[in-house]
This record gives C-alpha cells, sequence and structure tokens, in this order.
C-alpha cells in the first residue's frame, strides 16, 4: 500500500507535465488509463512537448514498455494466475508491482502484494493524473514538491535488500554507471535500455572469469599430481 501510494502521488507531475504539453485532459487520462507505466508516459508527452512527431514518440513509448514483458514472463510462473485472469493482471505488470512480488517468501504473499500495489497504484495514478491535469497552472512546477522522486527512492528501497550476491550488486552498479553517464547524450529514456545490458556484460564477465580460474585450479591440480608422481618416483 506504501508503494502505491508513494509512486501514485506521482501522478499529479505526468498530469501537469501532459497538459504542459499541450495533450488535453481526456488524452492525459486515456494515457494513464490505457497505458499505465510512467517511463512510457512520461517519454511520449516530452517527446511531443520537444516538437517529436506523433509517431516518434509513441514509438519511444513502446520501446521503454517492452521491459514490462520481461517482467510479466517471470510473474506469469511466480503468480500463476487463472487464464481468466491473466489479461487484466497484465495491465498491472510495471516496475512496482513486480519488484514487491518478487520480494516475498511465498506465492500468497506474492499475488497479495502484486494486487494490493496494483490496485492502490493504479487508482491512485489516474486520479491524481486528472487532478495534475485540471489544475496545472494552480500546482506549478512538480519538482518542488519533490513527487518526482517519489518512485524511484521507493523502487531504490525494495531494490537494495535483494542484492545479496556480488554479481547481483556488480550488476547494479554497472547499470547505474551505464544510465547516469549517457544520460547527457542519448534522448530521455533510451540510458535505461542501454543500462540493461549490465546484466549480460557482468554475467559474461563472471562466467569467463569462473572459466579462467577453473583452468588454473585444474593446471594447478595437474602440477601438483606430477609431483607426487615424480617424488614417489624417487622415493623408489
Amino acid at each position: 500500500m506504501g508503494v502505491g501510494v508513494a509512486v501514485g502521488l506521482s501522478g499529479f507531475a505526468f498530469g501537469v507535465t501532459s497538459a504542459g504539453g499541450g495533450l488535453t485532459v481526456a488524452q492525459t487520462c486515456a494515457l494513464s488509463l490505457l497505458v499505465f507505466t510512467g517511463a512510457s508516459q512520461f517519454a511520449l508527452v516530452g517527446a511531443l512537448a520537444a516538437g517529436g512527431s506523433p509517431f516518434t514518440a509513441a514509438a519511444g513509448a513502446f520501446f521503454l514498455g517492452v521491459r514490462n514483458a520481461f517482467y510479466g514472463l517471470r510473474l506469469s510462473q511466480l503468480l500463476a494466475l487463472p487464464r481468466a485472469v491473466r489479461p487484466f493482471a497484465a495491465q498491472w505488470v510495471i516496475d512496482e508491482t513486480a519488484a514487491v512480488a518478487l520480494a516475498q517468501p511465498t506465492r500468497r504473499a506474492a499475488r497479495l502484494g502484486f494486487t494490493v500495489t496494483g490496485l492502490s497504484l493504479y487508482l491512485l495514478w489516474n486520479l491524481t493524473t486528472l487532478l495534475g491535469a485540471l489544475g496545472a497552472e494552480a500546482i506549478g512546477d512538480t519538482d518542488t514538491w519533490g513527487l518526482d522522486a517519489a518512485g524511484p527512492a521507493v523502487f531504490l528501497a525494495l531494490l537494495a535488500p535483494m542484492l545479496k550476491s556480488t554479481v547481483e550488486r556488480a550488476v547494479a552498479g554497472v547499470a547505474v554507471v551505464l544510465g547516469l553517464g549517457l544520460l547527457p547524450f542519448l534522448p530521455a529514456g533510451t540510458p535505461v535500455l542501454v543500462a540493461a545490458l549490465a546484466a549480460p556484460t557482468v554475467l559474461w564477465a563472471h562466467g569467463r572469469a569462473g572459466r579462467v580460474g577453473g583452468a588454473e585450479r585444474a593446471g594447478r591440480t595437474e602440477l601438483d599430481g606430477r609431483t607426487e608422481r615424480t617424488g614417489q618416483e624417487e622415493d623408489k
């Protein structure tokens, strides 16, 4: 519930940004109701506000939303929901619901976490989107409210306890370096996609180090064996 409330308040920022970018209240609310993934929504209205074509803006938003499909692959196994429920649950497959569900110790707790997070976040996000779009001029600069920091702060709080191994911490560290390092050079939202390369890069490096270490240990074992056999022959 805390995650839903904290992140749901960021809908104010989206409503204000969308209205300021020239979208109508109806268009703004439709994005939150139908798309319901904050990064894609911000990318879309940001591109339109910057003068980009609707096709380009939609393409960027689409590629940012692709990550939710990978969440769905994992959550479908974890939650094991009935087939009739899955199309509705798919609408709530986003960063926050995935993080909460994956952090739970049992399937029942995962289902509860997914449902409560998704429901509270969906309702509050859409409500604050409407209020933000209607009162864009009265609210003013949402950065001064700190609403833009609520989502990332909550997500980091959920992620940190899950980084238990050295490999997991290395993936997170490389992702941070890629995301922040490329931020000044790439279009909005793109650094997040590039940061995903941290996982295969670190896993490849870890696997290579394991193979090299295994070869060295095998070489030392073989050398020790030869030395032992040589010593035995000399004794004879």
